[in-house]
């Protein structure tokens, strides 16, 4: 869900409770529970360590 969706979800919300109606208002503040698909697993390589040129070990 995007930040513009999740706004807008918001707003609808607020509108509902402002007008008496709190049981839609949570309705539209329920998050979607999205199944994970899989675990991230990085496999990057380690990073170079940087140091400035005068920089002496």
């Amino acid at each position: 869900m995007s930040i513009r969706e999740k706004l807008e979800r918001i707003m609808l919300a607020i509108t509902f409770a402002e007008a008496g109606d709190h049981d839609s208002a949570r309705e539209f503040l329920k998050e979607e529970k999205r199944p994970r698909t899989s675990k991230r697993v990085s496999r990057r390589r380690p990073r170079p360590e940087l140091r400035a040129p005068s920089a002496k070990r």
